[in-house]
């Protein structure tokens, strides 16, 4: 504000100005969408981050992904029908099926680690957010304090600042709004609770549960623990990140795993390799020897049918086969473990009997005797992971059968007797695109297409979406500046204007100066 200027004879003196106030110049609904923009922003970003690392741990764009994998993979189980004699030829297919389990459990583990990370920068939030609180509730105290009660002309604005710093901060963890009281304070809400009332602020916390293996974090208000239900903000993106993201590419995986490792398995354990088995046991096991298998806690459900099994005399040269019914038609007494072992117990030259844990165990009864199955239409084989090429139940397990590894010559390519023909390999290796019962006539091909395409899609959309929310905040931000920013051009080109006033003004007092000095000289 001008002060009044005193008069000195004809002198007219200036006495500068004096500063009343200095007023912050906002425009409240403007704030308030730009931290909504901000929020939206931060969430879209942290969904677009998340799905580029996904696909650069895919990487289907490199020749180490899981296509390539498959392929060679079924390329190798192909070959073994050029050289069905060949040990090394079978020993490949086993050792790129490993590399094809291996890469799977590697992409399950490397995506959880991923999801891990996340889940801890959702407890991080956390922290930040009570830290940011506890400052709006202060600045809150020391506004009120300073500007005595609502006058806005104050020297709180540097305080005013610091709270609009927090507070857009704050809406890029969550989303928030906020109402400014007649008192100069904020009270700041997320969804329906409120979080910080004039110099009070109410602490969030984390709660844990189980998920996937990982205790995940979810932000909670430490008072009712209430849930913080926010639908933007990085805390919103990271939790979608986690669980939606990450957690359904994992879903996605185990999926797949599943139906490659029992589809395979079932058609593998029908087959018959260059020669048979001495003993064998059962990789799963039942929660109960006397319920009906479909029913007994398998991790792969048998259906109703029959398998049999080969017994080959080494020095005989001769095979018998016995056909073995699998009833689980629901109509009578169904089969069960109990009574499958006593089935198979049954037949000559195999002894049966369930181990401790509930597997199933068989053993040829005489050193020159060796057993295969044959022509299984129940999977109850696959189901009990009996005479199996793949062996786990999800992505994060999925193995090679031991016994297959330990010994190629086992690879089940003969489907008419041991080492007789390449029967079971011709179905093996065509099994890729042919079409699943199981997955409504869809292949393992378009299987993995599928969900490797919608995780590039989404991705896609994300990146669309963050940049859409980029553009609008940047807008935003350009209107909030134009109203509360400083422009420096505008600000230089008052300064050399004063400049320029200043210098004419003291070549008028220099001026004057002279002429005095001449008059008295005279």
């Amino acid at each position: 504000m001008g002060r009044r200027p005193q008069k000195r004879g004809d002198l007219l003196l200036g006495l500068g100005v004096r500063v009343e106030g200095i007023v912050q110049k906002v425009d409240e609904f403007l704030e308030e969408r730009l931290r909504s923009a901000n929020s939206d922003l931060s969430k879209g970003q942290v969904e677009e981050r998340t799905y580029l690392e996904l696909e650069s741990l895919v990487g289907e764009l490199g020749d180490t992904d899981l296509s390539t994998s498959l392929t060679s993979f079924f390329g190798a189980v192909h070959d073994v029908l050029n050289q069905p004699e060949s040990l090394s030829v079978r020993n490949l297919a086993v050792l790129q099926g490993e590399t094809l389990s291996t890469g799977i459990s590697r992409l399950d583990g490397l995506v959880r680690e991923l999801r891990k990370d996340v889940n801890f920068r959702v407890i991080a939030v956390a922290g930040e957010v009570n830290s940011l609180l506890e400052e709006i509730a202060r600045l809150n105290t020391q506004i009120v304090a300073q500007e005595g009660g609502g006058v806005r002309n104050s020297d709180a604005v540097g305080l005013r600042d610091s709270r609009q710093a927090a507070l857009g901060r704050l809406s890029q963890l969550i989303d928030v709004r906020s109402i400014e009281q007649e008192s100069g304070s904020i009270t700041v809400f997320s969804g329906g609770e409120f979080l910080v009332f004039a110099g009070e602020y109410r602490e969030v916390t984390t709660a844990l549960s189980a998920d996937k293996g990982l205790s995940i974090a979810e932000i909670r208000l430490a008072e009712t623990d209430a849930v913080i239900k926010s639908t933007s903000g990085e805390v919103a993106g990271l939790i979608n990140a986690r669980d939606e993201i990450l957690g359904g590419f994992i879903d996605d995986l185990s999926e797949f795993s599943q139906t490659l490792a029992f589809e395979f398995n079932k058609v593998y354990s029908g087959g018959q390799g260059l020669r048979g088995y001495s003993e064998l046991t059962s990789e799963h096991f039942v929660d109960d020897i006397t319920a009906s298998l479909d029913q007994a806690g398998l991790p792969f459900t048998p259906t109703n049918g029959s398998f049999q099994v080969h017994v080959f005399n080494k020095q005989t040269g001769l095979f018998e086969t016995t056909d073995i019914v699998v009833d689980l038609n629901g109509l009578d007494e169904d089969v069960s473990l109990e009574g499958l072992a006593e089935l198979l117990d049954n037949v000559d030259g195999v002894a049966a009997e369930i181990t401790p844990s509930r597997g199933l165990q068989l053993t040829a009864e005489s050193a020159n005797l060796e057993f295969a199955f044959a022509k299984d239409t129940s999977g109850v084989l696959a189901s009990l992971g009996l005479n199996t090429f793949f062996s786990g139940t999800s992505a994060s397990d999925l193995r090679i059968n031991s016994a297959v590894r330990s010994d190629p010559s086992t690879f089940a390519a003969s489907g008419g007797g041991i080492g007789n023909d390449i029967d079971n390999a011709l179905t093996l290796a065509d099994l890729f695109d042919a079409p699943l019962e199981s997955a409504n006539g869809q292949s393992l091909a378009v299987l993995y297409d599928r969900f490797t395409s919608e995780t590039v899609q989404a991705s896609s959309v994300a990146r669309s979406v963050a940049e859409g929310f980029r553009v609008f905040q940047k807008t935003l931000e350009g209107e909030q500046l134009g109203i509360s920013g400083v422009s420096i051009d505008e600000e230089a080109v008052r300064m050399i204007s004063y400049q320029r006033t200043f210098q004419a003004s003291a070549r008028y007092i220099a001026t004057i100066s002279e002429l005095l000095d001449v008059l008295v000289n005279l």
